[in-house]
């Protein structure tokens, strides 16, 4: 019989011809020291969403880079609609339809939304930009698809989600039919990860096919129709999603059973490790303060987690907390010692607590050397210094310490030991071991890195911003074990998480921020994901005197 779209032609149930539109044969992609892709076959057919999984490291970004054209195999053939392509660069894949959204975006944050999503393919006569047309050709599609952006906005001054539907758009704009999205929802909200969800779904449903690069097994189970399993640069195999599980794609993806409950023992909470007095952190976006007199303790033993949709001051106040910003007022004291004090005497409720203080702006080393670890929510632009080995970002916190330092030189023997220990007991993945410059590792082994140094420093209060944002669920497995075993050990653990599971899973406190205010404090035991809801959405709030539910 014959079909519409796409069509088929089929004898004694055998397809005569079928219907992929991206087949990648045999692809071997290599890097110094490490085969990145071997011999993997991947191929997509029309209309559908087909997801690509594996732990971090495990080639996943690297394949759809050669399918973008920003690599070039070793090994292998691309086909598409069957015939054979060469594809050298971005500019080929978009002549074939295929767009791409990076996952740390390719955007100029300097320039408007509508110049970024213009860029290199702009609308002219007679050498004059044709503005007038691109922007209604832009709003319309917009519109279209539910992604509301203002074409003026410059980008540095909009949300992460927002760049991530200038990106969307940028595919949209160039007539694309074969969307890569490269983790495309590591940055984002719940709510902002609904609406991409529904927005892939739409793609589909018009015939264009998409490849989805993701950790999560909730989503992959959500909105993909195949998902191909790559681990070690391998690949494992294919498998229909209506016919699998999250056990069975976890254990495809790491090779072992994977727990995805966490399992802790009751908080035995001690001495005030850390304690906030009403601290107020003025917003670079807008004149209203980011963060509104905000007071709350964390205890020696307990994992406390602050939880908000994001933009409700959570960044502000992790930035004034660890010495990136300066608050207007407050007193942030760690171990009995302050280490931020400020107040101005036009805010009468800071000046009845603090009184006539002493301005103190502890130094960021000063912090850390007090016991103060940052595990920060933007990795490439705080947690790493990007041209640098891996091995030297080890020690960014420590380097100064005996054990990496002699008579004012660096003792590289040291810290070459040190950064093996830490990459085999963190799986930290790197073609080059600790000489791999931390620009060329993936986005999931730069997050380990991070994380390794920070909780290896053995600090008394742990401050943990999406950890494990962009990771497996093997290394998410592991970071959350490790977030309790320092809990266990007697450490203070201040964790900022948009996961509503990882809040009700490692949380021994929850505290809700809304509009840079708490709003709510409550016992995971005890309370419920739509309780939380609510309250992250403004919809309730607590008396001013907080009880915890």
């Amino acid at each position: 019989f014959i079909r519409a779209r796409p069509v088929y032609l089929i004898w004694e149930g055998i397809p005569l011809m079928n219907d992929y539109v991206i087949e990648m044969l045999n692809i071997t992609k290599e890097f110094p020291g490490i085969r990145a892709n071997d011999d993997i076959t991947l191929c997509l057919k029309r209309g559908e969403i087909h997801a690509l999984l594996g732990e971090n490291g495990a080639g996943k970004s690297t394949l759809m880079s050669v399918l973008f054209g920003l690599y070039q195999p070793e090994k292998g053939t691309i086909k598409k609609d069957g015939k054979v392509v060469r594809i050298k660069d971005p500019n080929d894949a978009n002549a074939l339809n295929i767009g791409m959204v990076h996952q740390h975006f390719k955007l100029v944050e300097i320039f408007t939304v509508l110049d970024n999503i213009i860029l290199g393919v702009e609308p002219s006569k007679l050498g004059f930009l044709k503005k007038k047309e691109a922007r209604k050709k832009v709003v319309e599609l917009s519109e279209r698809y539910g992604l509301k952006i203002d074409p003026d906005a410059v980008i540095e001054d909009i949300s992460v989600g927002m760049q991530q539907r200038v990106e969307i758009l940028k595919m949209l704009y160039r007539d694309n039919d074969i969307l890569i999205f490269d983790e495309p929802t590591a940055v984002l909200t719940p709510q902002e990860i609904d609406e991409l969800m529904n927005i892939m779904r739409s793609f589909a449903n018009e015939g264009k096919s998409i490849l989805f690069i993701t950790h999560k097994l909730n989503e992959i189970m959500a909105v993909a129709d195949r998902c191909t399993v790559l681990r070690k640069g391998k690949c494992i195999g294919t498998v229909d999603v209506k016919d699998t599980d999250k056990v069975k794609l976890s254990r495809m993806m790491v090779g072992r059973d994977v727990d995805f409950i966490v399992t802790k023992g009751d908080a035995t909470p001690g001495k005030t490790v850390l304690e906030v007095e009403h601290l107020t952190v003025p917003s670079k976006a807008h004149k209203n303060n980011a963060v509104k007199n905000v007071s709350f303790n964390v205890r020696a033993g307990e994992i406390v987690c602050l939880a908000g949709i994001e933009g409700n001051g959570q960044t502000e106040f992790v930035y004034a907390l660890t010495g990136l910003e300066k608050p207007s007022t407050g007193r942030v004291t760690l171990k009995g010692e302050p280490i931020l004090q400020v107040g101005r005497k036009r805010d009468k409720q800071a000046a009845s607590t603090l009184g006539k203080v002493k301005a103190i702006h502890m130094p960021i080393r000063q912090r850390s050397k007090a016991g103060m670890s940052h595990i920060p929510e933007d990795r490439q632009k705080y947690g790493l210094v990007l041209d640098y080995t891996l091995e030297e970002n080890l020690v960014l916190q420590r380097y100064w310490e005996p054990a990496f330092e002699r008579g004012g030189f660096i003792r590289k023997d040291q810290v070459r030991q040190y950064a093996e220990k830490l990459i085999k007991q963190y799986d930290i993945r790197s073609g080059q071991g600790p000489v791999t410059p931390a620009r060329s590792m993936s986005g999931g082994n730069q997050q380990k890195a991070i994380v390794a140094r920070e909780i290896d420093k053995d600090p008394e209060l742990l401050v943990a911003v999406q950890p494990t944002r962009g990771l497996d669920v093997g290394a998410i497995e592991y970071i959350h074990h490790q977030l309790v075993s320092a809990r266990d050990h007697g450490k203070a653990v201040l964790l900022v998480s948009l996961e509503l599971d990882e809040v009700m899973n490692v949380s021994d406190r929850i505290l809700v921020m809304y509009e840079g205010e708490i709003v709510g404090e409550f016992d995971p035991k005890v309370t419920t994901v739509g309780e939380l809801g609510l309250y992250m959405a403004g919809a309730k709030r607590q008396s001013a005197e907080r009880t915890v539910h």
